[in-house]
């Protein structure tokens, strides 16, 4: 039997974050018809991800993939998931629990940066247009420093220039990178939205880049069709990961 997806969100007190997580998931189920998926947030929203996991274990569940809804690896993903996970694991030490990967870095996220754009009425690769790759920040170095290499591959797509910016906890902020842009000669900046969903950053990333002058701010990520095709890739990516370690054990 295929196991469920579980998709872990962060979760926030604003109802438009949940609203863009369940389209995303029926997006999701929409390409995968056969696949059981269920949603889940760390914090500020139900149902917490233990008690997805447990209702399932206690519904004669074999198993499932848990994938993190997130758009770098930091935090959450490092300490806040397997915390949740721990005490399903010593609830029901049968129930198989595999953790996908986070949705980032991948190039299927940089495709979905550039639909949001276009959409903002930016065209992809626009020699004349700079662009702030803004995330919402961390302070784990290591998170930032994958947003800023997505940033530095990204420019070789033919833009004027990419920058990465962070909402908080990291420098620049997006008024300060639209800024120096702007004064180094670009014709245009427009900003990226590194956000799954909206919320406080992404209205707080809006308002400070407009006022910067920032020609254009991407909507969220939220359903593109490229993140519902990344979930799948990587609750594959997970199954493929533990037949290949099933195999190496025997």
């Amino acid at each position: 039997m295929t196991p469920p997806l579980v998709a872990v969100a962060h979760g926030s007190r604003d109802p438009r974050a949940a609203a863009t997580v369940a389209a995303l998931l029926d997006r999701v189920r929409a390409l995968r018809p056969d696949l059981a998926v269920h949603a889940s947030f760390l914090d500020h929203a139900p149902p917490a991800p233990g008690a997805v996991l447990d209702g399932l274990a206690r519904g004669g569940g074999a198993g499932a993939v848990v994938l993190p809804l997130l758009l770098t690896a930091a935090y959450h993903s490092r300490t806040d998931i397997p915390g949740a996970l721990a005490p399903v694991r010593r609830a029901h030490p049968r129930f198989a629990l595999r953790t996908a990967a986070t949705l980032g870095p991948h190039p299927l996220l940089t495709a979905a940066l550039e639909r949001r754009l276009a959409e903002a009425g930016v065209p992809a690769g626009d020699p004349g247009t700079a662009v702030v790759l803004v995330s919402a920040g961390s302070s784990d170095a290591s998170a930032n420093g994958t947003v800023g290499a997505i940033a530095r591959r990204w420019r070789a797509r033919g833009w004027h220039g990419v920058v990465a910016a962070y909402a908080s906890a990291a420098r620049p902020t997006p008024g300060e990178a639209v800024r120096a842009l702007l004064d180094a000669g670009a014709p245009r900046v427009a900003v990226a939205s590194y956000f799954l969903a909206p919320g406080h950053f992404a209205d707080k990333v809006r308002r400070e880049a407009l006022a910067a002058g920032a020609c254009a701010v991407s909507p969220v990520l939220g359903a593109a069709p490229e993140i519902a095709d990344l979930v799948l890739h990587r609750y594959d990516e997970a199954l493929a990961l533990r037949a290949v370690r099933a195999s190496a054990a025997v």
